[in-house]
């Protein structure tokens, strides 16, 4: 009988911490801003390890455009990617600046500037586009493209 309360005990607080590590990540929903999507993205990036390992890249992942994510195929290798290719450089960054260059109804282009922690400048071509097929996620702003980066200098 003590084993069976233990092992229940257990498994509740497994459950429980489980859910609550995921309680932070932002789900697309239409009140959120196109240069905000971006915002979001970067800072959970930034931030990638807190509150969890990885969160800045499954919170970029959920605001991912479907075709984007067919591209990039599925969620491990799309950590792969951010992980291991030029965009790694936006893991843990010092800082970055979001500058608008284009927006109408359905589509907006930031240039991102991001001071790596190399102390270099990086900048991306950063583009959204609202969701326009039925389903939770029409009329949710949701990123379609992140230019690979060009190195602007040093901060030194």
């Amino acid at each position: 009988m003590k084993f069976n309360i233990f092992k229940t005990f257990f498994f509740i607080i497994i459950f429980f911490n489980t859910n609550f590590s995921y309680a932070e990540i932002l789900k697309p929903n239409i009140s959120i801003l196109p240069s905000e999507v971006v915002k979001i993205q970067l800072s959970s990036l930034q931030n990638n390890n807190s509150p969890n390992i990885d969160s800045g890249i499954l919170q970029t992942w959920e605001f991912a455009h479907p075709k984007n994510k067919s591209f990039t195929g599925p969620y491990d290798k799309f950590k792969n990617m951010i992980k291991k290719d030029s965009y790694s450089i936006l893991i843990n960054h010092k800082s970055h600046e979001v500058k608008e260059m284009f927006k109408n109804e359905n589509v907006a282009t930031y240039e991102v500037v991001i001071l790596g922690r190399d102390k270099k400048f990086y900048k991306f071509k950063w583009q959204v586009e609202k969701y326009n097929k039925e389903g939770p996620l029409k009329n949710c702003w949701l990123t379609t493209a992140v230019l690979a980066p060009k190195v602007l200098g040093s901060s030194v």
